[in-house]
């Protein structure tokens, strides 16, 4: 049984002294996490828009949204961890979303 080792970014970075585990892009203040969610966003852009509206190399993007689908597990973790401290100081009180 072989493990699929993690791939070396290029363009990812990790960020010391940071809440989050996950990578971000090097040199921005932009989580891997948050290149997945503008993409699959209800109103998405193409890997191609985002880099050119964020002016970050395609390949930065193209890397992102590679670890993220690797580590489903964790961004998931948290972005639940995230809310959790949201709902905590009393930002997400009222009906949940549909």
């Amino acid at each position: 049984m072989s493990t699929e080792a993690e791939p070396r970014y290029q363009h990812l970075e990790t960020r010391p002294g940071s809440n989050y585990r996950q990578l971000w892009l090097k040199g921005r203040r932009i989580r891997a996490a948050v290149v997945d969610e503008v993409v699959h966003d209800p109103d998405p852009r193409t890997p191609e828009e985002f880099a050119q509206e964020y002016q970050v190399p395609l390949e930065a993007v193209l890397e992102a949204l590679d670890y993220v689908a690797r580590n489903r597990p964790l961004i998931e973790q948290e972005r639940e961890r995230g809310l959790a401290k949201l709902r905590a100081r009393g930002f997400l009180d009222g009906p949940a979303p549909l």
